[in-house]
């Protein structure tokens, strides 16, 4: 099925005041799924092992700090990815009714717009310089690895994680289009 202007009419969502685009929802849906790769490959470092890894200025973290730290950082990942959700669904918009103080009011869209883009925008230049680094960018300092193999296996494991930033920009972009465009064009219309 195809809208008037011979696209793709937006997903209608049961929970959102406007549709959703059916891009905006994939790709809030896809994020956990692309963090997830690189999750999982930073769990060993907890054990101490190094996957491979050359760095002869790294000394080993005792274990009693590691592996919260690598386990909370995956789950501190995920719920960050699994919170972009919020940019495309109804509790991004009115508050679950189960949060104290808030629970029930709508929430201002720059409450969501402002830190999502400071996320998306952290997020890109973090694995933007680590991308710069793989590419041998001069100034930028990639790590060894003991083989071809343990290189390949970080690339494919790191690298979707790197789309992170720009996926979370975009959907912030929806987000803003679609809560504060008709209220912009509200405004416009009742002005004399």
């Amino acid at each position: 099925m195809t809208a008037l202007n011979g696209q793709r009419p937006a997903t209608a969502s049961h929970d959102t005041e406007h549709p959703v685009p059916r891009w905006a929802v994939v790709t809030a849906h896809a994020i956990p799924f692309v963090l997830l790769p690189h999750c999982l490959w930073r769990l060993p470092f907890a054990f101490n092992f190094s996957m491979g890894m050359i760095d002869p200025n790294a000394s080993p973290m005792p274990r009693y700090v590691a592996i919260p730290y690598v386990f909370g950082l995956s789950v501190l990942s995920e719920a960050l990815a699994l919170l972009c959700l919020g940019l495309v669904r109804g509790w991004g918009e009115i508050a679950p009714g189960w949060l104290p103080v808030i629970g029930g009011k709508h929430i201002p869209p720059l409450a969501a717009i402002i830190p999502a883009t400071l996320g998306g925008l952290a997020a890109t230049a973090l694995w933007g310089s680590g991308l710069l680094a793989w590419l041998h960018v001069p100034g930028f300092h990639a790590l060894g690895y003991a083989n071809g193999w343990w290189a390949l296996l970080a690339k494919v494991c790191i690298s979707p994680a790197m789309l992170w930033g720009p996926m979370v920009l975009a959907l912030t972009y929806a987000y803003y289009v679609r809560r504060c465009r008709p209220a912009l064009r509200r405004v416009r219309q009742s002005a004399p």
